[in-house]
C-alpha cells in the first residue's frame, strides 16, 4: 500500500488518536497488551530480506493467529473505533503509537515518533519473534535478524516489556509478573533478576540468559543501579524497534511547511511507539480488557 501524506491534517488525526488512547489505556489497565501489540506487529522484520516490520500487517486473521500472538485480537479490537475516528492514520501508525502511550500512562520515558508507515496486507511467517522457553543464543539470532543489539535485547526487548504486564498462562503456558506494579514502567525488572528471591515472581528461560550471558548482565546490573540510563536507552531502543521496515522521510519531521509546524507545536505528543518484550505474548492486559 501506499505511504500515507503527512500533513496538517494527518497530523491533527494523531494527536486525536493520542488524547483518545490515554483516555483507553488508562481506563482499560491495558498498557501491556498495546505494547504488546506494537512490538509483534514491528518484531517480525527481517534486516536481510526487507519483509515485515511495523507495517500493520498483524490486524490480519492470517498473523494475529500465530501461537505467539495469542490474545492480540483483543488490542486490534480495542483499537478499532479509534481507527474509525480519526480513518486517515494508517494502522501501522496507530499500532506504534498505542505502545508509546503505553509506556507514557505508566511513566516511562517519551519516545520519539515519526508518523508514516505504510500498511501492509502480506502477512510474515510465523516464526520470526522469540521463544520465551530458549536461551541467550536464540534471543541473539532472533534480534540480530531485525539488525539490533544487545543493548537493544536488554534494554527494550526484555525488560522493558517484562516492566510492563505478567504472563496469562492461556496465551503462553507461564503464569505471575515480573514485578510488583505491573503497570508502573520502571527499573525494577532489573532489580528483581538480580534479587536472589524475588518472592514467588516470574522469572523466564529468557530472564535468566540475561543474567548468565556476560555481554547481557553488565546492562542488567547498570540498569538495575541508574534508572535514568534505563529510561535513556530504552527510549532509544523502542524508537529503533517501531521504525523497523520503515524509513522516515525528512519532510516528516521539519521541512518549513505547515506540516511540519503543526508538529513542532505538539512536539509533546510525537512519543509514540511501542513495544516491546523478548516475550512479549506473555504479557496480559488486565482483568479490564477481557
Amino acid at each position: 500500500m501506499a505511504a500515507p501524506v503527512v500533513d496538517a491534517e494527518y497530523l491533527r488525526q494523531v494527536e486525536g488518536a493520542r488524547r483518545d488512547l490515554r483516555a483507553l489505556i488508562a481506563s482499560k489497565g491495558c498498557a501491556p497488551i498495546m505494547l504488546r501489540l506494537a512490538w509483534h506487529d514491528a518484531g517480525t522484520y527481517d534486516a536481510k530480506t526487507k519483509t515485515g516490520g511495523a507495517n500493520g500487517s498483524i490486524r490480519h486473521e492470517e498473523e494475529y493467529t500465530h501461537g505467539s500472538n495469542a490474545g492480540l485480537k483483543i488490542a486490534i479490537d480495542l483499537l478499532e473505533p479509534i481507527k474509525r475516528k480519526h480513518p486517515n492514520i494508517t494502522y501501522a501508525d496507530l499500532y506504534q503509537l498505542a505502545g508509546v502511550v503505553a509506556i507514557e500512562v505508566t511513566g516511562g520515558p517519551t519516545v520519539d515518533f515519526v508518523p508514516g508507515r505504510r500498511d501492509s496486507s502480506v502477512c510474515p511467517r510465523e516464526g520470526r519473534l522469540p521463544d520465551a522457553k530458549k536461551g541467550a543464543p536464540h534471543l541473539r539470532d532472533i534480534f540480530y535478524q531485525m539488525g539490533l543489539t544487545d543493548k537493544d535485547i536488554v534494554a527494550r526487548a526484555l525488560s522493558g516489556g517484562h516492566t510492563l504486564g505478567k504472563a496469562h498462562p492461556e496465551r503462553s503456558g507461564f503464569d505471575g509478573a515480573w514485578t510488583k506494579e505491573p503497570l508502573k514502567f520502571d527499573n525494577s525488572y532489573f532489580l528483581e533478576l538480580l534479587r536472589e528471591e524475588s518472592e514467588g515472581l516470574l522469572k523466564l528461560p529468557t530472564d535468566r540468559a540475561l543474567l548468565e550471558d556476560p555481554e547481557f548482565r553488565r546492562f542488567v546490573d547498570h540498569y538495575a543501579k541508574d534508572e535514568d540510563a534505563f529510561f535513556k536507552d530504552y527510549a532509544e531502543s523502542h524508537k529503533k524497534l517501531s521504525e523497523l521496515g520503515f524509513a522516515p522521510r525528512s519532510s516528516a519531521k521539519s521541512d518549513g511547511s505547515t506540516a511540519a509546524a503543526t508538529l513542532a507545536q505538539s512536539a509533546f505528543g510525537v512519543a509514540v511507539a511501542a513495544a516491546v518484550v523478548i516475550a512479549g505474548y506473555l504479557y496480559e492486559s488486565s482483568k479490564k480488557t477481557k
